[in-house]
């Protein structure tokens, strides 16, 4: 069903906007809308634009979290009922009492920074013995710090170190790199240096330091471990001043992102602006609730003096479309997903998803009668109650029931006919006569039977919304309005007697009024506008205007044929699945004393995946085409939660 739907208007001061949301709108689905682009003509009106207040208050709380490796997550239990003031308060007081420790930590981490740097840049070169000032400082020799690849390295020992007037001193081995310098003379340097880089040498710039680099590391050893206890002992007395406030901060978090969520209200709303004062001063939100909903929060909202809220009724609203807001049952909820394939409902129809509940669950067991097969789907469906991610699944539930109740009346079982009691029996062993058709399957006569009764609820459904909707010249004249429902329920009666060897009452009054009313439908158009007085410039010539009314009754025509022989399908389905399994039985060797269980369990497992999937598809067609057409147009706008939004 449809839920009623109510316009809500909703001002208050320009600065308490995301309280108002916070405290109160976030409570409630609704629907917004964009208040400035609803009322454009008013020029006072502007958008309400701002930077997000909140989030660079929630990235300093998670810094102070950070200080002590606190999760960063908050329970969703966490309380959140502080203002934006005492967030920022709570802030702003354990920032004050860390001040000091978080400066000297700070410190500490550059100075440790700064040492483990060192000490990576000095040893891979801890196995040169020699004061690194006296290298330095060498005049009469060329240096070079670097390192080799493992693999290049053993060229160069192989091929290169006795060619060239250098000494290679290696160090260490590290991550495949030998690390080390070589010493040349000033004569020699630039062809020892291109034979170097010929093998791929990478030339590392060193830091002024005295003594051997072994005592340069060992140092840089010493001073990371004392820079490590200072920071340790820096972090343990923050520690014990942030863990008492721990709960506080976790506490201003949510406040500060359920405010930061609440202010996409701003997005939609507009602020007015008071020429006197020559500023914005209020904001103005507009958007659509259920009934209920909008006069719960009118309660709510009575105790704020400076917020005002005014509901506007169906009347009130109507220049607003209203968005659709489905609320069916446990049973009919999981249709939803068919309704919404084919279009949203306007606010002024019916919504269709019970009538899809329930024909859709019909036709589809009718079409896949099997008791066993039935079950394994309904045992699917069971698991979307138990997995959201597959709640699409529940469909199967009503399906697999129906599927389960024909195979009782088919006495199917995983295609066995002979395990349980038929209430009616085998759909391909059923057969009728009737006249002009001869022996035809009992199934395909039920099947269009049913098509055709249905075909006429529609109708009558479509004549009722049309009245309802106020358009009653639609109602009497349309193809599935009155007119309709007189031309199609006569050719169905007839066609009953015809059938049933009965005879055709004054047959010749009965071809004048559906005569009668076939001109009716042609010329809706014509009589439409003649009745209402319209006058329409209208340039095809009569000729023309003969031709496509012709060529539209025929179409109409053709319709009303196609919709009701594509109910056949129906029965078409049901003897097809009787085949197929048929064809599983036969392979798995049934009938002989040594059956083949795996083909059996295999074969029940494909016809229950493809035959399902291709039934599925048939059945959403006959919703589409067969029963949608005659009264439902979908074009509606679905109902939205601003809180449903990501």
């Amino acid at each position: 069903m449809i839920t009623t739907m109510n316009m809500v208007n909703i001002t208050g001061p320009r600065d308490d906007i995301d309280r108002m949301a916070y405290e109160y709108l976030s409570h409630y689905d609704i629907h917004l809308v964009n208040a400035l682009k609803e009322l454009s003509g008013i020029e006072t009106l502007k958008a309400y634009t701002s930077p997000d207040p909140y989030r660079p208050w929630t990235e300093r709380i998670d810094e102070l979290l950070s200080l002590i490796d606190e999760p960063l997550e908050v329970k969703d239990n966490t309380d959140s009922s502080l203002t934006f003031k005492e967030a920022k308060e709570i802030v702003d007081e354990v920032e004050d009492d860390l001040s000091e420790k978080k400066k000297e930590n700070q410190g500490l981490m550059q100075q440790l920074n700064t040492a483990k740097f060192g000490y990576n840049e000095y040893k891979p070169f801890a196995g040169i013995d020699y004061p690194l000032e006296k290298i330095l400082s060498m005049k009469h020799l060329k240096f070079r710090f670097g390192r080799f690849t493992t693999e290049n390295y053993q060229i160069f020992k192989k091929y290169i170190d006795e060619m060239v007037p250098s000494v290679f001193i290696p160090s260490e081995e590290v991550e495949g790199y030998i690390y080390g310098v070589y010493f040349t003379t000033p004569e020699a340097r630039q062809r020892v240096d291109a034979l170097y880089y010929s093998l791929a040498w990478e030339r590392i710039y060193v830091t002024e330091k005295e003594g051997t680099m072994k005592d340069i590391v060992t140092s840089y050893e010493k001073e990371i471990e004392e820079l490590t206890e200072q920071k340790e002992k820096v972090q343990a007395e923050i520690f014990d001043l942030l863990h008492p406030n721990i709960e506080k901060l976790k506490q201003a978090k949510v406040s500060l992102l359920n405010l930061s969520e609440a202010r996409q209200v701003r997005q939609y709303a507009a602020i007015t602006r008071d020429e006197f004062a020559q500023k914005e001063t209020r904001y103005l939100v507009l958007g659509w609730m259920s009934e209920e909903e909008a006069n719960a929060l009118e309660n709510e909202l009575e105790k704020e003096p400076n917020i005002e809220m005014y509901i506007e009724g169906d009347n009130d609203a109507h220049n607003f479309e209203s968005p659709t807001k489905l609320k069916n049952n446990f049973f009919t909820k999981p249709f939803e997903m068919i309704t919404k394939m084919y279009g949203v409902p306007n606010y002024r129809e019916i919504d269709p998803t019970a009538i899809v509940a329930v024909t859709y669950s019909l036709f589809f067991g009718a079409m896949f009668g099997d008791l066993g097969q039935g079950f394994l789907l309904f045992l699917i469906g069971l698991v979307g109650y138990f997995s959201e991610k597959l709640s699409a699944a529940k469909l199967f539930v009503p399906v697999g029931l129906s599927s389960m109740f024909f195979g009782f009346v088919y006495g199917s079982f995983f295609g066995l006919e002979d395990v349980i009691p038929a209430l009616w029996g085998s759909p391909m062993e059923q057969l009728s006569t009737i006249p002009f058709f001869g022996s035809l399957n009992t199934v395909f006569i039920v099947a269009v039977a049913s098509g055709m009764f249905i075909i006429l609820l529609t109708m009558v459904l479509n004549v009722y919304l049309r009245l309802k909707n106020g358009e009653k010249w639609e109602a009497i004249l349309d193809k599935n309005g009155i007119a309709g429902l007189v031309f199609y329920g006569l050719i169905v009666g007839i066609l009953v007697l015809y059938m049933s060897g009965q005879p055709i009452p004054a047959l010749g009054l009965l071809v004048a009024i559906l005569v009668l009313v076939l001109l009716l439908i042609a010329f809706k158009e014509p009589l439409i506008r003649l009745i209402e007085n319209k006058k329409e410039a209208n340039e095809d010539g009569i000729v023309m205007q003969l031709l496509t009314i012709f060529f539209e009754t025929f179409e109409t025509l053709l319709t009303y044929f196609s919709n009701t022989i594509s109910f056949v399908r129906i029965g078409a389905f049901a003897i097809a699945h009787v085949a197929m399994m048929g064809v599983v039985l036969m392979f798995a060797n049934i009938e002989s004393g040594n059956p083949n269980w795996v083909v059996f369990v295999l074969g029940n497992l494909f016809v229950t995946g493809f035959e399902g999937l291709v039934i599925f598809i048939q059945v959403l067609r006959l919703e589409f085409y067969e029963i949608f057409s005659h009264f439902y147009s979908g074009d509606g706008i679905e109902f939205e939660s601003i809180w449903n939004k990501k």
